[in-house]
């Protein structure tokens, strides 16, 4: 018989402690087949991004495994104003598709963004909504997010501070750039994962020198292609 992929786990509620069940993929069943150059997975089965966003069926609370563990008074008064005062109940804890998964991650970014978050959790959020849009090949809104998480990720270097053990971020930092187009940006971070000696993530290092072969192929190509279309001058 096979193995359900998903089970159950109990949480608790930051903002009005109520205890909840919500589902996840088994963890051996999470191994993606394919993967983006920005770490979005593909699934064969059930996707384990779908379920990262927890909701509170009580107050509507959205939040993942990183997000804070309890609230202080101005963020309870925050999150009451913007976003609990008009929820309506609903149960997000069974199987979810994409469009429920797609309604988790942007409640869960309203309360982010209503008690401030960290600028890494907030970037995250808007980095699965951007893949959540790649699944339906929505580019416009695709685009749109992940230009709203590229900002939140330079927030992030320029506010949280860097250290040698985050190669990752400085990675795709410039990998992002790279996909919304904004390729001399990309170069520079790429760079920065190349050539500074503190960096020792290896495979960062490599996927850094990866994409900026593709980037140098992608400017040439371009760069002929305004050539062909530029009119010839008489």
């Amino acid at each position: 018989m096979a193995m359900e992929p998903l089970y159950k786990i109990k949480v608790a509620c930051p903002y009005c402690e109520h205890e909840f069940e919500t589902s996840r993929v088994r963890p051996s069943l999470k191994k993606a087949y394919r993967s983006d150059s920005d770490f979005c997975g593909y699934y064969k089965n059930e996707n384990p991004d779908f379920y990262v966003v927890r909701v509170c069926p009580s107050c509507g609370f959205a939040f993942t495994e990183h997000s804070v563990t309890s609230l202080n008074d101005a963020q309870r008064a925050a999150f009451h104003d913007q976003v609990g005062r008009r929820w309506n109940t609903r149960d997000f804890g069974g199987a979810r598709r994409l469009e429920e998964a797609l309604e988790t991650y942007k409640l869960a970014l309203l309360c982010a963004q209503a008690i401030r978050e960290k600028d890494r959790i907030v970037a995250s959020l808007l980095q699965h909504i951007a893949w959540l849009y790649r699944y339906q090949n929505d580019v416009e809104q695709e685009q749109r997010f992940l230009k709203y998480s590229l900002e939140a990720y330079v927030r992030c270097y320029e506010y949280e501070g860097f250290t040698g053990n985050d190669a990752r971020l400085l990675y795709l930092i410039g990998e992002l750039n790279r996909r919304v187009g904004r390729y001399r940006e990309a170069v520079q971070w790429f760079s920065r994962v190349v050539q500074d000696q503190k960096i020792t993530d290896a495979a960062m290092i490599r996927a850094s020198r990866e994409q900026w072969a593709l980037l140098r192929e992608q400017m040439m190509a371009e760069e002929a292609q305004q050539e062909t279309d530029a009119p010839a001058s008489s």
